[in-house]
């Protein structure tokens, strides 16, 4: 892979770990997204945001519908503590994964952020692969290919998926830090939430909801308070819930 490629990648990975904190180091959460289902194998849920005051955690707004994998969830790897029974994500399972996890950058299709966005932003360009070839040493990595070299994938990875789609799934969207620190070989990649195809639709391991719905998520949540994915079937909801509030 070329020199400027890993740099960009290598640059990336400290702007989110320096903007979000370390998955080893906890920090206080006074914000939460969380998205529950009715079973490890259900394609749709629901999410509700929450905001922690006076030790109290406050839903904000109402239920946002949300469609997931076309196989339901599978426990993935993120701040919660790791479980090593049940279903386990792993690359092109088509499940989206179950746990706890921080959140961002925010991207999309435009050069600037949707107004109120406060989340680091990334701009998504032609060049834009997030790389899902579990042979390669960038896997699970958003990587942005230099404009001196041919803007063609395939001489670099055997599998990457190409982030400015032709359809608006990515118009807007933020990253999910599951399987990050560290990276496990062949235990998903390219996670996030991002706009649906319609609520009837799935996703390969996202999650995902309407455009209106997934904007109002990006003006709201706020890096100062450090925002939390919590992914679960609704039976697994309040032991994930008990890990955050011993944080």
């Amino acid at each position: 892979m070329c020199t400027a490629c890993s740099l960009l990648a290598l640059a990336t990975l400290f702007e989110l770990t320096s903007l979000l904190g370390s998955e080893h180091h906890p920090v206080e959460t006074t914000q939460l997204v969380v998205v529950s289902t009715h079973s490890w194998t259900s394609k749709s849920g629901t999410l509700q945001l929450y905001s922690r005051s006076h030790g109290k955690w406050i839903p904000f707004g109402g239920k946002v519908a949300v469609v997931l994998g076309r196989n339901g969830l599978a426990w993935g790897i993120g701040l919660h503590k790791r479980i090593r029974t049940g279903r386990q994500k792993i690359e092109g399972d088509g499940c989206s994964p179950a746990g706890i996890f921080t959140l961002g950058p925010a991207f999309g299709y435009s050069e600037k952020p949707p107004g109120g966005v406060r989340l680091p932003y990334r701009s998504i360009t032609e060049r834009d692969y997030y790389v899902d070839d579990p042979l390669s040493s960038e896997y699970n990595e958003w990587v942005r290919l230099p404009d001196s070299i041919p803007n063609d994938p395939s001489r670099h990875w055997r599998s990457a998926e190409r982030m400015r789609s032709d359809d608006s799934c990515y118009e807007n969207g933020i990253v999910v830090h599951h399987n990050m620190s560290p990276v496990v070989k062949g235990s998903g990649s390219a996670i996030f939430l991002h706009v649906w195809d319609g609520p009837s639709s799935t996703t390969a391991g996202c999650t995902a909801m309407s455009k209106s719905d997934i904007q109002a998520i990006l003006r709201w949540l706020d890096p100062r308070r450090n925002p939390l994915l919590v992914q679960a079937p609704e039976s697994k909801i309040p032991f994930l819930r008990e890990q955050i509030d011993m944080r």
